[in-house]
Protein backbone atom coordinates (compact mmCIF):
# COMPACT_ATOMS: atom_id res chain seq x y z
CA UNK A 1 0.00 0.00 0.00
CA UNK A 2 2.85 2.57 0.77
CA UNK A 3 3.87 1.85 -3.06
CA UNK A 4 0.44 2.34 -4.42
CA UNK A 5 0.59 5.90 -2.02
CA UNK A 6 3.80 6.78 -3.42
CA UNK A 7 2.45 6.34 -7.43
CA UNK A 8 -0.62 8.11 -6.43
CA UNK A 9 1.59 11.40 -5.74
CA UNK A 10 2.82 11.51 -8.81
CA UNK A 11 -0.05 13.07 -10.31
CA UNK A 12 0.21 15.92 -7.93
CA UNK A 13 -1.11 18.70 -9.17
CA UNK A 14 -2.54 17.01 -12.80
CA UNK A 15 -5.98 14.92 -11.51
CA UNK A 16 -8.12 17.74 -9.70
CA UNK A 17 -11.00 18.12 -9.74
CA UNK A 18 -10.17 14.22 -9.84
CA UNK A 19 -8.10 12.50 -6.67
CA UNK A 20 -4.89 10.97 -6.70
CA UNK A 21 -4.79 7.35 -7.44
CA UNK A 22 -2.02 4.38 -7.26
CA UNK A 23 -2.75 0.54 -7.68
CA UNK A 24 -0.68 -2.21 -7.27
CA UNK A 25 -1.19 -5.73 -8.57
CA UNK A 26 0.68 -8.56 -6.45
CA UNK A 27 0.67 -11.97 -5.57
CA UNK A 28 3.01 -13.52 -3.34
CA UNK A 29 4.71 -10.66 -2.11
CA UNK A 30 6.20 -10.11 -5.34
CA UNK A 31 4.83 -7.09 -7.37
CA UNK A 32 2.93 -7.83 -10.72
CA UNK A 33 2.01 -4.43 -12.63
CA UNK A 34 1.39 -0.97 -10.92
CA UNK A 35 0.07 2.01 -12.39
CA UNK A 36 -1.19 5.88 -11.15
CA UNK A 37 -3.91 8.42 -12.32
CA UNK A 38 -1.39 11.03 -14.43
CA UNK A 39 -3.95 13.94 -15.57
CA UNK A 40 -7.63 14.69 -15.32
CA UNK A 41 -9.41 12.89 -18.35
CA UNK A 42 -6.73 10.24 -18.19
CA UNK A 43 -7.16 6.10 -17.55
CA UNK A 44 -7.60 5.27 -13.25
CA UNK A 45 -4.83 3.83 -11.80
CA UNK A 46 -6.64 0.57 -11.84
CA UNK A 47 -6.77 0.43 -15.15
CA UNK A 48 -2.93 1.19 -16.09
CA UNK A 49 -2.38 -1.21 -13.73
CA UNK A 50 -4.57 -4.18 -14.97
CA UNK A 51 -3.77 -3.77 -18.14
CA UNK A 52 0.17 -3.90 -17.25
CA UNK A 53 -0.49 -7.03 -15.11
CA UNK A 54 -2.47 -9.06 -17.87
CA UNK A 55 -3.03 -12.39 -17.36
CA UNK A 56 -0.93 -12.04 -13.90
CA UNK A 57 -4.31 -10.35 -12.28
CA UNK A 58 -5.87 -13.44 -12.28
CA UNK A 59 -6.04 -14.61 -8.31
CA UNK A 60 -3.97 -11.60 -7.65
CA UNK A 61 -4.43 -8.91 -5.31
CA UNK A 62 -5.01 -5.57 -6.12
CA UNK A 63 -3.72 -2.56 -3.74
CA UNK A 64 -5.47 0.87 -4.41
CA UNK A 65 -5.28 4.12 -2.82
CA UNK A 66 -8.59 4.88 -3.16
CA UNK A 67 -12.12 3.10 -3.43
CA UNK A 68 -11.98 2.01 -7.27
CA UNK A 69 -14.57 4.00 -8.74
CA UNK A 70 -18.02 2.82 -9.89
CA UNK A 71 -19.71 5.35 -12.11
CA UNK A 72 -19.54 6.66 -15.12
CA UNK A 73 -17.59 9.95 -15.45
CA UNK A 74 -14.61 10.79 -18.01
CA UNK A 75 -13.76 7.97 -18.19
CA UNK A 76 -15.44 4.02 -17.63
CA UNK A 77 -15.73 2.69 -13.90
CA UNK A 78 -13.10 0.77 -12.39
CA UNK A 79 -15.15 -1.46 -10.42
CA UNK A 80 -16.41 -3.41 -14.22
CA UNK A 81 -12.17 -3.38 -15.43
CA UNK A 82 -11.29 -4.68 -11.67
CA UNK A 83 -13.78 -7.76 -11.65
CA UNK A 84 -13.46 -8.43 -15.54
CA UNK A 85 -9.07 -8.98 -14.71
CA UNK A 86 -10.40 -12.26 -12.32
CA UNK A 87 -8.07 -10.38 -8.90
CA UNK A 88 -8.91 -12.53 -5.82
CA UNK A 89 -8.58 -9.91 -3.35
CA UNK A 90 -8.71 -5.78 -3.27
CA UNK A 91 -7.27 -3.66 -0.58
CA UNK A 92 -7.94 0.01 -0.85
CA UNK A 93 -6.70 2.33 1.72
CA UNK A 94 -9.82 4.54 1.82
CA UNK A 95 -13.84 4.77 0.94
CA UNK A 96 -13.80 7.75 -1.39
CA UNK A 97 -15.94 10.49 0.20
CA UNK A 98 -18.00 11.32 -2.78
CA UNK A 99 -21.43 10.00 -2.82
CA UNK A 100 -20.99 8.56 -6.17
CA UNK A 101 -18.63 6.00 -4.94
CA UNK A 102 -18.82 5.63 -1.08
CA UNK A 103 -18.87 2.34 -0.55
CA UNK A 104 -20.08 1.49 -3.67
CA UNK A 105 -17.30 0.57 -5.00
CA UNK A 106 -16.16 -1.47 -2.45
CA UNK A 107 -20.22 -3.27 -2.48
CA UNK A 108 -19.68 -4.18 -6.21
CA UNK A 109 -16.65 -5.78 -5.69
CA UNK A 110 -17.60 -7.48 -2.51
CA UNK A 111 -21.03 -8.72 -5.10
CA UNK A 112 -18.66 -10.09 -7.79
CA UNK A 113 -17.40 -12.38 -5.04
CA UNK A 114 -14.08 -10.45 -4.49
CA UNK A 115 -12.53 -9.75 -1.50
CA UNK A 116 -11.92 -7.03 -0.11
CA UNK A 117 -9.95 -4.97 2.74
CA UNK A 118 -10.72 -1.18 3.17
CA UNK A 119 -8.31 1.44 5.85
CA UNK A 120 -5.12 -0.19 5.43
CA UNK A 121 -2.41 3.12 5.91
CA UNK A 122 -6.12 5.52 5.63
CA UNK A 123 -4.89 8.54 7.23
CA UNK A 124 -1.56 8.60 4.67
CA UNK A 125 -4.21 8.59 1.73
CA UNK A 126 -6.47 10.76 3.14
CA UNK A 127 -3.87 13.08 3.67
CA UNK A 128 -2.33 12.59 0.37
CA UNK A 129 -5.73 13.88 -1.46
CA UNK A 130 -6.74 16.11 1.77
CA UNK A 131 -7.67 19.20 -1.22
CA UNK A 132 -10.36 17.01 -2.48
CA UNK A 133 -11.49 15.25 0.93
CA UNK A 134 -12.28 18.51 1.93
CA UNK A 135 -13.64 20.29 -0.76
CA UNK A 136 -16.07 16.90 -1.26
CA UNK A 137 -16.94 17.09 2.28
CA UNK A 138 -17.45 20.89 2.73
CA UNK A 139 -17.97 22.13 -1.14
CA UNK A 140 -15.11 24.40 0.39
CA UNK A 141 -11.52 24.68 -0.80
CA UNK A 142 -8.12 23.37 1.10
CA UNK A 143 -6.63 26.74 1.45
CA UNK A 144 -2.53 26.93 1.78
CA UNK A 145 -0.74 29.88 3.15
CA UNK A 146 2.36 30.42 1.79
CA UNK A 147 4.23 33.10 2.68
CA UNK A 148 8.14 34.52 2.61
CA UNK A 149 9.69 36.43 5.16
CA UNK A 150 13.12 37.04 6.91
CA UNK A 151 14.56 35.74 10.15
CA UNK A 152 13.07 38.93 11.86
CA UNK A 153 9.73 38.06 9.71
CA UNK A 154 10.08 40.64 7.58
CA UNK A 155 8.60 39.99 3.92
CA UNK A 156 9.95 43.05 2.27
CA UNK A 157 11.56 45.95 2.91
CA UNK A 158 10.77 49.61 4.18
CA UNK A 159 10.58 50.48 0.47
CA UNK A 160 8.60 47.32 -0.76
CA UNK A 161 11.66 45.97 -1.78
CA UNK A 162 11.09 41.73 -2.08
CA UNK A 163 13.14 40.69 -4.31
CA UNK A 164 14.29 38.30 -3.25
CA UNK A 165 14.24 36.92 0.22
CA UNK A 166 14.94 33.47 -0.31
CA UNK A 167 17.02 31.16 -2.90
CA UNK A 168 17.06 29.56 -5.87
CA UNK A 169 15.99 26.31 -4.05
CA UNK A 170 12.99 27.76 -1.90
CA UNK A 171 11.60 29.51 -4.93
CA UNK A 172 11.72 26.74 -6.92
CA UNK A 173 9.75 25.07 -4.03
CA UNK A 174 7.06 27.87 -4.38
CA UNK A 175 6.51 27.48 -8.06
CA UNK A 176 5.95 23.46 -7.17
CA UNK A 177 3.43 24.51 -4.79
CA UNK A 178 1.76 26.82 -7.54
CA UNK A 179 1.64 23.97 -9.87
CA UNK A 180 0.24 21.71 -7.11
CA UNK A 181 -2.81 24.38 -6.74
CA UNK A 182 -5.40 25.03 -8.55
CA UNK A 183 -5.49 28.70 -8.06
CA UNK A 184 -3.09 31.24 -6.45
CA UNK A 185 -4.32 34.27 -4.33
CA UNK A 186 -2.75 37.30 -3.99
CA UNK A 187 -3.41 40.77 -2.43
CA UNK A 188 -3.35 44.33 -4.84
CA UNK A 189 -0.55 45.38 -2.67
CA UNK A 190 1.81 42.37 -3.74
CA UNK A 191 0.72 43.18 -7.75
CA UNK A 192 1.43 46.47 -7.33
CA UNK A 193 4.52 45.95 -5.88
CA UNK A 194 5.81 43.21 -7.40
CA UNK A 195 4.24 42.47 -10.42
CA UNK A 196 4.15 38.94 -10.70
CA UNK A 197 2.66 36.67 -13.43
CA UNK A 198 1.22 34.07 -10.92
CA UNK A 199 2.55 31.39 -12.83
CA UNK A 200 3.96 27.81 -12.77
CA UNK A 201 7.36 27.62 -13.81
CA UNK A 202 10.50 25.41 -14.12
CA UNK A 203 13.14 27.46 -14.85
CA UNK A 204 11.79 29.61 -17.60
CA UNK A 205 9.31 27.17 -18.59
CA UNK A 206 5.92 27.80 -17.45
CA UNK A 207 4.29 24.22 -16.81
CA UNK A 208 1.08 25.50 -15.32
CA UNK A 209 -1.38 28.39 -15.31
CA UNK A 210 -3.48 27.94 -12.12
CA UNK A 211 -6.53 30.26 -11.41
CA UNK A 212 -5.70 33.76 -10.60
CA UNK A 213 -7.39 35.72 -7.94
CA UNK A 214 -6.22 39.22 -7.12
CA UNK A 215 -8.20 40.47 -3.94
CA UNK A 216 -8.52 44.57 -4.78
CA UNK A 217 -11.15 46.44 -3.02
CA UNK A 218 -11.01 49.61 -4.71
CA UNK A 219 -10.15 48.30 -8.30
CA UNK A 220 -6.54 49.43 -8.56
CA UNK A 221 -4.66 46.53 -9.85
CA UNK A 222 -2.73 48.69 -13.21
CA UNK A 223 -4.52 47.64 -16.21
CA UNK A 224 -1.22 46.92 -17.79
CA UNK A 225 -0.13 44.30 -14.66
CA UNK A 226 1.52 41.24 -15.77
CA UNK A 227 -1.29 39.30 -14.54
CA UNK A 228 -3.88 40.56 -17.12
CA UNK A 229 -1.34 40.02 -20.14
CA UNK A 230 -3.36 36.45 -20.71
CA UNK A 231 -6.24 36.89 -18.81
CA UNK A 232 -8.32 36.13 -21.82
CA UNK A 233 -7.36 32.96 -22.33
CA UNK A 234 -6.48 31.84 -18.32
CA UNK A 235 -9.10 32.74 -15.87
CA UNK A 236 -8.03 35.60 -13.56
CA UNK A 237 -10.72 36.97 -10.88
CA UNK A 238 -10.46 40.51 -9.55
CA UNK A 239 -12.63 40.57 -6.25
CA UNK A 240 -13.51 44.25 -5.37
CA UNK A 241 -15.80 46.08 -3.70
CA UNK A 242 -18.72 48.27 -4.77
CA UNK A 243 -15.82 51.25 -3.93
CA UNK A 244 -14.26 49.83 -6.97
CA UNK A 245 -15.19 52.40 -9.86
CA UNK A 246 -17.80 50.89 -12.50
CA UNK A 247 -15.49 52.11 -15.45
CA UNK A 248 -12.16 49.98 -13.79
CA UNK A 249 -14.36 47.11 -14.25
CA UNK A 250 -15.08 47.76 -17.51
CA UNK A 251 -11.53 48.30 -18.55
CA UNK A 252 -10.88 44.72 -16.32
CA UNK A 253 -13.34 42.86 -18.44
CA UNK A 254 -12.24 44.14 -21.94
CA UNK A 255 -8.46 43.29 -21.10
CA UNK A 256 -9.94 39.82 -19.76
CA UNK A 257 -10.50 39.87 -16.34
CA UNK A 258 -13.37 38.39 -14.32
CA UNK A 259 -14.24 41.61 -11.88
CA UNK A 260 -16.17 40.24 -9.16
CA UNK A 261 -18.01 42.04 -6.01
CA UNK A 262 -17.97 40.56 -2.72
CA UNK A 263 -18.88 43.34 0.38
CA UNK A 264 -17.37 43.11 3.36
CA UNK A 265 -16.81 45.09 6.59
CA UNK A 266 -15.20 48.78 6.56
CA UNK A 267 -15.43 48.54 2.65
CA UNK A 268 -12.95 45.00 2.51
CA UNK A 269 -13.50 42.64 0.22
CA UNK A 270 -15.28 39.45 2.27
CA UNK A 271 -12.46 36.58 2.19
CA UNK A 272 -14.92 34.16 3.23
CA UNK A 273 -17.80 34.83 0.95
CA UNK A 274 -15.05 34.60 -2.32
CA UNK A 275 -13.41 31.30 -0.81
CA UNK A 276 -17.30 30.18 -0.57
CA UNK A 277 -17.26 31.21 -4.52
CA UNK A 278 -14.44 29.68 -5.49
CA UNK A 279 -15.29 26.44 -3.89
CA UNK A 280 -19.03 26.25 -5.79
CA UNK A 281 -16.80 26.66 -9.38
CA UNK A 282 -16.72 22.92 -9.36
CA UNK A 283 -13.46 22.16 -10.43
CA UNK A 284 -11.38 24.27 -7.85
CA UNK A 285 -10.39 21.90 -5.00
CA UNK A 286 -7.40 23.95 -3.16
CA UNK A 287 -5.95 27.58 -2.82
CA UNK A 288 -2.59 29.04 -2.71
CA UNK A 289 -2.78 32.28 -0.74
CA UNK A 290 0.66 33.56 -1.20
CA UNK A 291 0.17 37.27 0.57
CA UNK A 292 0.70 39.98 1.18
CA UNK A 293 0.17 40.48 5.10
CA UNK A 294 -3.30 41.96 4.89
CA UNK A 295 -4.55 39.15 2.81
CA UNK A 296 -2.97 36.66 5.15
CA UNK A 297 -4.29 38.55 8.40
CA UNK A 298 -7.98 38.39 6.89
CA UNK A 299 -7.93 34.94 5.79
CA UNK A 300 -6.60 33.84 9.42
CA UNK A 301 -9.01 35.82 11.43
CA UNK A 302 -11.98 34.09 9.37
CA UNK A 303 -10.49 30.61 10.18
CA UNK A 304 -10.06 30.19 6.13
CA UNK A 305 -6.28 28.36 6.31
CA UNK A 306 -6.04 24.58 6.81
CA UNK A 307 -2.46 24.73 5.91
CA UNK A 308 0.79 26.98 6.44
CA UNK A 309 4.15 26.68 4.60
CA UNK A 310 6.32 29.44 5.73
CA UNK A 311 9.31 29.66 4.30
CA UNK A 312 12.33 31.67 6.33
CA UNK A 313 15.70 33.28 5.08
CA UNK A 314 18.63 33.49 6.48
CA UNK A 315 18.73 37.65 6.06
CA UNK A 316 17.72 39.92 8.49
CA UNK A 317 15.82 43.39 7.79
CA UNK A 318 14.89 45.22 10.64
CA UNK A 319 12.42 48.20 10.15
CA UNK A 320 9.22 49.39 12.17
CA UNK A 321 8.26 49.96 8.29
CA UNK A 322 8.84 46.71 7.10
CA UNK A 323 5.54 44.62 6.15
CA UNK A 324 5.43 41.39 8.15
CA UNK A 325 3.94 38.29 7.29
CA UNK A 326 0.61 38.57 9.00
CA UNK A 327 -0.13 42.75 9.61
CA UNK A 328 -2.93 43.55 11.80
CA UNK A 329 -3.46 44.35 15.67
CA UNK A 330 -2.28 40.60 15.95
CA UNK A 331 -2.98 38.86 19.46
CA UNK A 332 -2.40 40.58 23.02
CA UNK A 333 -1.93 37.49 24.53
CA UNK A 334 -0.09 34.63 23.52
CA UNK A 335 -2.40 32.11 24.77
CA UNK A 336 -4.28 33.53 21.65
CA UNK A 337 -1.18 32.63 19.17
CA UNK A 338 -2.02 30.14 16.52
CA UNK A 339 -0.50 27.09 16.91
CA UNK A 340 0.72 24.55 13.79
CA UNK A 341 0.11 20.88 14.29
CA UNK A 342 1.29 18.03 12.48
CA UNK A 343 4.74 20.15 11.81
CA UNK A 344 7.33 19.23 9.38
CA UNK A 345 10.56 21.31 8.74
CA UNK A 346 12.49 21.07 5.75
CA UNK A 347 15.84 22.86 4.53
CA UNK A 348 16.46 24.72 0.68
CA UNK A 349 19.54 26.21 1.00
CA UNK A 350 20.44 28.21 3.44
CA UNK A 351 16.47 28.76 3.76
CA UNK A 352 13.94 27.04 6.37
CA UNK A 353 10.60 25.65 5.24
CA UNK A 354 8.02 24.91 8.20
CA UNK A 355 5.02 23.57 7.41
CA UNK A 356 1.86 22.82 9.64
CA UNK A 357 -1.71 22.49 9.91
CA UNK A 358 -4.21 25.47 11.53
CA UNK A 359 -7.17 23.19 11.08
CA UNK A 360 -9.86 26.00 10.91
CA UNK A 361 -8.38 27.84 14.09
CA UNK A 362 -8.50 31.54 13.69
CA UNK A 363 -7.17 34.50 14.54
CA UNK A 364 -9.28 37.00 16.83
CA UNK A 365 -10.99 39.87 15.50
CA UNK A 366 -8.33 42.72 15.87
Amino acid sequence: MKQAIRLAARGRGKTSPNPMAGAVVARGGRVVAEGYHPALGKPHAEVFALQRAGAGARGATLYVSLEPCCHHGRTPPCTDAIIRSGVARVVAAAIDPDPRVSGKGIAALRRARIEVEVGVLEAEARRLNEAYWKHVTTGLPFVTLKMAASLDGKIATRAGDSRWITGDSARAAAHRLRAEHDAVMVGIGTVIADDPELTARRGERVVKRPLRVIVDSRGRVPLKAKVLDDAADHPTIVAVTGRAPATKLDALRRRGAEPLVFEGQDGRVDIAALIAHLGRRGDLRSVLIEGGGSLAASALRAGLVDKVIWFIAAVMVGGRRAPTGVEGDGVARMADALPLEDVKVRRFGRDIMIEGYLRGRCLPAS
